[in-house]
């Protein structure tokens, strides 16, 4: 099983490490994934060893919190929104708390440093001996306020510190707790040198006065924990601009009445409608009407998309012109953004190979420094030095040290990275994916839907029967294709339906895989393939045929032999438009030193005719589906680091072997389930921008994890004091604190510069579309240029039709309307589809079906 947990008081990477720890040594549990960044915690376990109390438990043990995630809310309803506003509301109330501390530790801090400095600095003020104990006793109460406010630090890190599980509140409470006993105890000091006047132990006793320092230490720790709170919440913002694009309402068919509801309530199957400048709530397929809508939240595409009967439209997705109705088909924790939020959010809260050192220092991390802190204070105390000296060097060796750089410098590039990378129409399922993508160096790309289209056509019919006709032939060969899901076959079927022909269904029919098919018609025995599935069948070619399966596959095209009874009717070319970007995208994978792959089943020279148009470096043909997998695992037998391309169920197999798994998001949920990297834009460029953000967080990251090594290393010794025989360079408590707060800081800023990452190849498509004026809610871009060769589609919905009479009324009526080119009325669903080749306004439409005696609803 797995279970998702909210952890509570974890403050930084030891904190993360040490509820790992506690987690992992219970009997039963798999694997743990704990989020510092996130606050949460991933537990796969087995359920017949241990239950959800006993990890809860475990982790209550060691001074954290952890309660189970809810996952619904109402049975069938979307919560992500719910979670999501729930955590950000947490993450403003601790924003908020910490402020409020802040201002007030700083508020007390300022008159203590001027009452604590002010001697020193010279001021007119509570100067000489006789004010000491006035001065002593206003720094004790203005420290225990600043200390009452920043708390925290002491009820986590001495509960951790008892756990056994020390953390960086541990440190600051160790080092604040030092400084602040031994002011006191230099108030004793001087208490007991003022009843016996003994001015020397008075004058010591007043420049021993550590109760600044203490104060200093958690106020600028807090300082730093705040600024940490505030970046940390800004890398989630493509998460939450994702989750802010979810409508609230929307507008339903109940009963034959528009209903306004919850986003939420929408249920499979409801006919859901949309208006211009509304969002789409859930995914659905459109079934009247005609709009544009923008998907580039989704999706990334720049230009808004037509859709019309038949196509699908995706939830979050803007339509900005037109009106349609559609039927809801995925809806709640199904729709496309509930998927891509929830991808988005897993991958910045998984971790990357890269941060498992990071995590290995982080769990010994704490008890070192403080083993390193008190070995710091018995070498000062052993070589002569005083015990101020030597406590002012342990207390910065604990306060120096920053955990939480070495814990915040891989998730948070990684949460910035996979939210910029969704952002731009590219789901990367894990940390772990998005890492090691910069490794390809072998790429293998499935031809069919990815370097081409995946919408073949035919471009050549040859007749090989004397006497038969090419209509007929074609009315054959689809009804043949008539069952298979084949993408050569749907071709075949959309061009004899094109031409009008009669199809005629199959009595039986079996499908070969990569091969062809065999089909029973009227008694006749039919097969249908390649030359590998003639030859199977027994049925050997005559050489006429051969070179016409010769001439085909040179041109490109993918030969298909139909024979009837032994007999050979024809050949049918079917040929696949290849990408306008996939030559681009090859060429760039080349550049980088990726060797390029086409994996197809198409015949060898049908292969290489593709393979010649966009240059890639190896050709497999031949290949069937069940075979893509051993292609995949060859070359990593060879060493190789491969990615697989694909976008078809029969690709799953081969996106799982390998290393990184890349389906085109129009593919299959299967291959999507499959793939590692999702690309929702169906572009191969994307693999390329996949691969330049890949490098850039690693570059942050391996400069994030630098810098907080290289901190620590070289902060520690000098907070030690290492430096202080040779050049007498030391460093004092309260600049510890502060170095150490900046440090956390610094890495997470480093890490937001990723949220300026643009990719840096626009595809052929994309330069395209760019040239294209966008269209926008406030213009109709449809009349605002009425030479558009496009033709115009409005439906308008019109009661009162009752007969073929009133339909042919309405539509003669439309058709006088200068500008309509025809109209089409459906008695059934009381609408009429009107084709324009001019802009029309809707109240010309609308009064001319009124003049005609019918009443006319809404135009959508």
């Amino acid at each position: 099983m797995k279970e998702t947990f909210d952890v509570t008081g974890m403050t930084c990477a030891a904190c993360q490490a040490n509820v790992t720890k506690a987690v992992e040594k219970l009997p039963g549990v798999r694997a743990v994934d704990v989020s510092l960044l996130g606050n949460t915690m991933k537990v796969e376990y087995d359920a017949d060893q241990v239950d959800v109390a006993q990890i809860s438990a475990a982790v209550d043990r060691i001074g954290y919190g952890a309660i189970p995630q809810k996952q619904e809310t109402k049975a069938g309803k979307n919560t992500l929104k719910e979670q999501w506003d729930a955590r950000a509301r947490r993450m403003e109330d601790e924003q908020k708390e910490r402020k409020r501390h802040l201002w007030w530790s700083i508020a007390l801090l300022v008159p203590l440093m001027v009452v604590a400095m002010g001697p020193m600095m010279g001021l007119p003020f509570w100067q000489g001996m006789e004010w000491a104990m006035v001065s002593a006793i206003t720094q004790l109460l203005l420290t225990m306020f600043i200390l009452f406010f920043q708390r925290s630090f002491f009820t986590h890190g001495w509960k951790a510190l008892v756990k056994r599980a020390p953390n960086m509140d541990s440190l600051v409470a160790l080092g604040a707790s030092a400084a602040f006993l031994y002011g006191l105890y230099a108030m004793y000091r001087m208490a007991y040198g003022f009843g016996f006047s003994d001015h020397a132990m008075i004058h010591a006793a007043m420049h021993s006065m550590y109760f600044e320092s203490a104060a200093m230490i958690v106020t600028l720790v807090s300082l730093g924990k705040y600024l940490e709170a505030r970046s940390k919440s800004k890398t989630s913002d493509a998460l939450g601009k994702l989750v802010d694009l979810a409508p609230k309402s929307a507008t339903v068919i109940r009963d034959g009445a528009q209903v306004e509801i919850d986003a939420e309530d929408v249920m499979e199957g409801d006919l859901v409608v949309i208006r211009p400048g509304e969002r789409i709530p859930v995914d659905g397929v459109v079934e009247s009407g005609h709009g544009f809508v923008d998907q580039a939240a989704i999706t990334g595409e720049s230009v808004p998309v037509e859709k019309e009967p038949g196509d699908n439209v995706l939830s979050a997705t803007m339509n900005v012109n037109g009106s349609f109705r559609f039927r809801a088909t995925k809806v709640g924790e199904d729709t496309t953004l509930a998927q891509i939020i929830r991808l988005v959010d897993e991958a910045g809260n998984s971790k990357a190979p890269i941060a498992r050192l990071a995590d290995k220092v982080s769990g010994v991390f704490v008890p070192v420094v403080i083993g390193i802190a008190l070995l710091t204070w018995i070498v000062w105390m052993a070589l002569g030095q005083s015990f101020e000296f030597a406590l002012s060097n342990a207390i910065s060796v604990l306060v120096i040290s920053c955990p939480c750089a070495l814990g915040l410098a891989t998730p948070v590039a990684i949460m910035v990275g996979t939210g910029k990378a969704a952002e731009n129409g590219i789901l990367i399922k894990s940390a772990e994916s998005l890492e090691t993508m910069r490794r390809v160096d072998t790429i293998i790309l499935d031809k069919t839907g990815t370097i081409t289209s995946g919408h073949p056509s035919i471009h050549d019919i040859v007749l090989m029967e004397p006497g038969l006709s090419e209509n007929e032939f074609l009315r054959f060969a689809g009804s043949v294709e008539l069952g298979s899901e084949h993408p050569l076959a749907k071709a075949i079927v959309e061009e004899a339906r094109a031409r009008e022909l009669p199809l005629q269904a199959p009595d039986k029919y079996e499908a070969l895989s990569g091969k062809g098919l065999k089909a029973w018609i009227d008694d006749s025995t039919v097969v249908a393939g390649n030359v590998k599935m003639m030859a199977e069948s027994g049925l050997a070619l005559p050489k006429q045929a051969l070179a016409q399966v010769d001439r085909l596959a040179k041109q490109g095209e993918t030969p298909l032999i139909f024979a009837r009874d032994r007999v050979v009717l024809g050949i049918i070319g079917v040929a696949d438009t290849v990408r306008a970007s996939s030559a681009q995208a090859i060429r760039l994978f080349q550049q980088h030193g990726i060797h390029v792959v086409m994996l197809t089943g198409d015949n060898a020279q049908t292969a290489q005719a593709i393979a010649k148009e966009v240059a890639v470096d190896e050709v497999i043909a031949d290949v069937l589906p069940t075979e893509k997998e051993n292609v995949v695992r060859r070359f990593q037998d060879q060493g190789k680091f491969v990615a697989m391309v694909g976008d078809g169920i029969n690709d799953a197999p081969a996106l799982a072997r390998a290393n990184i798994g890349i389906a085109i998001g129009a593919g299959t949920d299967i291959a999507i389930d499959s793939a590692d990297i999702v690309l929702m834009k169906n572009n191969l460029m994307d693999v390329n921008t996949a691969y330049a953000l890949s490098e850039k967080v690693v570059k942050n990251i391996k400069m994030n994890l630098f810098w907080a090594f290289f901190y620590n290393v070289l902060g520690i010794p000098v907070a030690a004091g290492v430096f202080y025989p040779l050049w007498g360079l030391l460093l004092s408590p309260m600049i510890g604190s502060a170095a150490m707060s900046l440090s956390s800081v610094c890495v997470v800023l480093n890490a937001l510069r990723l949220r300026f990452f643009k990719p840096p190849y626009e595809s052929v498509e994309e330069q395209k579309e760019s040239a294209k004026a966008k269209i926008h809610v406030e213009v109709d871009p449809i009349e605002s240029n009425p030479k558009e060769e496009k033709k115009m589609k409005k439906v308008m919905i019109v009661d009162g039709m009752s007969c073929n009479h009133c339909k042919k009324h309405v539509e003669e009526a439309l058709e006088k309307i200068a500008g309509v080119q025809s109209a089409v009325v459906d008695l059934d669903k009381k609408e009429a589809v009107i084709t324009m080749d001019a802009p029309i306004l809707d109240d010309t439409l609308m009064n001319a079906v009124k003049e005609a005696g019918y009443e006319p609803k809404e135009i959508l």
